[in-house]
């Protein structure tokens, strides 16, 4: 199956302008951007025939040639990653399987996430869309607790059906529970939304003929249009195998990435 990989990003950003851009340290006095950590991540999964950068910002395309990746050049009128990726494949007039957004501020996410991702795809002709979701352990878990307590808008929570087809994504912790349901189980009962994405180029194609969402807007959240669309996303569960993943959402995941990047 022909597939490519497009990490969109952009440079204007309400809650973290120039975020593509940040410099984290890798170790030995080195540092990269972000940028180029996302795009590393994304180059270590297999089967892709190409990885792309899709951006409309000048800055950002120096910086993601600087290190050798392949750029499409965006308009200014994406409003999300969605968007953007749909514009990007419609530029290049792709041809083929499946569509990977792979998000530019997630460079721990593990290669076998996204390839479970393709997977699902060769396995179920009728999958159009499909994400990885990650059970939330004691960690992460306190992660979530600790951004809503500040006030900070982190990571997202995601609840699915027995099918595996998601009924709704938050910024909230959902579904409630207390410590109480906790106890009373192995695991914890919420899943971690992996804010990456496959797609068949059709129904990414659809999504820029759909107008903005009320819930996409409320959450902030550009998938919950595929769902009031009534456009199934496939929750597929992914295993961290000892790996701690965490989005750079704010300012302060900085040092919470970079100390995780550094104890590989």
């Amino acid at each position: 199956m022909r597939t490519v990989i497009i990490i969109p990003a952009r440079y204007s950003s309400v809650r973290y302008p120039g975020k593509p851009l940040v410099k984290l340290s890798v170790g030995d006095g080195f540092q990269k951007s972000l940028i180029q950590l996302s795009w590393e991540a994304a180059s270590r999964v297999e089967n892709v025939d190409e990885v792309f950068v899709a951006t409309d910002d000048k800055r950002i395309r120096v910086e993601a040639e600087s290190f050798g990746a392949s750029v499409i050049m965006t308009s200014k009128k994406c409003q999300n990653g969605t968007e953007r990726c749909a514009e990007a494949i419609k530029n290049i007039n792709f041809v083929g399987d499946i569509v990977v957004n792979f998000q530019g501020d997630a460079p721990l996410t593990p290669e076998w996430f996204v390839e479970d991702l393709i997977r699902t795809f060769e396995k179920d002709s009728n999958t159009q869309i499909a994400t990885p979701v990650l059970r939330l352990n004691e960690g992460s878990l306190k992660d979530f607790r600790l951004d809503r307590r500040s006030g900070r808008v982190g990571g997202t929570a995601v609840v699915f059906d027995k099918n595996h087809n998601a009924l709704y994504f938050s910024k909230e912790l959902i579904p409630f529970f207390n410590e109480k349901h906790v106890k009373q189980r192995e695991e914890i009962p919420a899943f971690h939304h992996v804010g990456v994405y496959a797609y068949r180029p059709e129904a990414l194609l659809n999504y820029n003929s759909w107008k903005e969402s009320n819930l996409e807007v409320l959450e902030g959240l550009e998938q919950l249009r595929f769902l009031e669309n009534a456009c199934s996303i496939k929750c597929v569960i992914v295993d961290s195998r000892g790996r701690t993943f965490w989005e750079l959402n704010n300012p302060e995941d900085v040092v919470r990435i970079e100390k995780i990047i550094n104890e590989k």
